[in-house]
């Protein structure tokens, strides 16, 4: 029997579950479906860090300050735990320090603070040697991504009746619906989140695009003390690349000493971010290697110039290295997210930057409120 939905969402990453909660909000009957069991993809492999602070000035800003506003609400009513609050940029260099402090007196980034190097020290005992100060954001969150997406579709699935069809792969798009490996589904409107699937479902249109694949390796690291982050943190290796940043003054300057002190940090994508779950494990990353289909393998090369950037923070190496993985997703090195309108009543939404769950759920709003004629 053909089933009949309002909203089709192929994808079942934070992506597609955005977008499912838009539309169920709205009052629509909405279908996810993906081809796998869960979510498997690069909502399920990141650090689970929504970021805020460090987006470019507009929409990007805008799309993550609504994201973490609706994150708040959906964590609340799945039952996820926020494991912390914010985001610590330690400045390990001056010009580092000195772009985070312009940063943090703009209107950009309300409720940010600089914090020098004395104030630094005594409110993140955590932080080891010599730094010019750290940078606090209040805004972000962080969530277990592997456990959080199947509470998320469970909750959607529970409280705004939104039906899953999980192992199901989509075969094609058609007029009115879609043929799926278990039958076929019609639907007044689809949207296709692929990921980094960028040839299955509308590959001739998406290879104009100039989009890629990025491969990051990541790991679960445990030091032998125990204590706790103030949030996530991250270091100048992050600050060089946040879009916000850019014309910050002394911006070239930072590159231009990352160049000359850390070449192979640049030369393999590697910024440091390190999260802490509940058990008091930390998720470290990343690297960023670009390619139109990513290698499985992990090089132990980057693994160490991750851990060589954790050490400079927090003065030594971890004690254990838990496990080690691989994730990938599209990259896109000017449109950080890609809307396309193959057909009057389908989008395909791509999230090609790495900051996916920072921005998913006002994507979904947006995206739904364009296919229904929303205000």
């Amino acid at each position: 029997m053909t089933e009949d939905f309002d909203l089709a969402v192929i994808g079942g990453g934070i992506l597609g579950l955005a977008h499912a909660l838009a539309a169920a909000r709205s009052g629509r009957r909405v279908v996810v479906l993906d081809r796998d069991a869960r979510a498997n993809g690069a909502s399920a492999r990141m650090s689970g860090l929504v970021s805020v602070a460090g987006h470019a000035p507009g929409a990007a800003a805008r799309r993550a300050k609504r994201s973490r506003d609706v994150w708040g609400e959906v964590c609340a009513q799945a039952g996820v735990r926020i494991d912390h609050e914010g985001l610590a940029i330690v400045a390990r260099r001056p010009e580092a320090g000195g772009m985070l402090a312009a940063y943090a007196a703009t209107e950009p980034a309300p409720g940010c603070v600089f914090y020098e190097p004395e104030d630094a020290h005594a409110l993140f005992p955590q932080f080891r040697g010599e730094i010019a100060g750290v940078f606090w954001s209040p805004d972000e969150i962080r969530i277990e991504a592997k456990s959080a997406l199947p509470k998320i579709a469970a909750w959607l699935e529970d409280a705004h009746g939104v039906a899953f069809r999980w192992e199901t792969a989509v075969t094609a798009v058609e007029d009115g619906g879609l043929a799926t490996s278990r039958g076929r589904i019609r639907a007044k409107c689809i949207v296709v989140c692929p990921g980094d699937d960028l040839r299955s479902l509308y590959g001739e249109r998406l290879s104009g695009l100039g989009l890629t694949r990025a491969k990051s390796q990541m790991m679960r690291v445990r030091y032998e003390e125990s204590f706790e982050l103030p949030g996530a943190v991250s270091t100048d290796l992050s600050a060089a690349r946040m879009q916000a940043l850019q014309d910050v003054p002394g911006a070239d300057a930072l590159r231009a000493r990352l160049e000359a002190e850390q070449p192979e940090h640049l030369q393999h994508g590697v910024v440091m971010l390190a999260a802490q779950s509940a058990d008091g494990s930390l998720v470290v990353g990343a690297s960023r290697t670009l390619d139109a289909t990513p290698d499985p393998f992990l090089l132990q090369t980057v693994d160490d110039l991750i851990l060589d950037e954790l050490a400079a923070v927090f003065g030594k190496r971890p004690k254990q290295i838990i496990s080690r993985w691989a994730g990938t997703y599209a990259y896109s090195a000017d449109r950080p997210v890609v809307v396309e309108a193959p057909e009057a009543h389908v989008r395909v939404v791509i999230a090609a930057s790495g900051f996916g769950a920072s921005a998913a759920f006002a994507i979904g709003e947006e995206t739904v409120a364009d296919l229904f004629g929303q205000a």
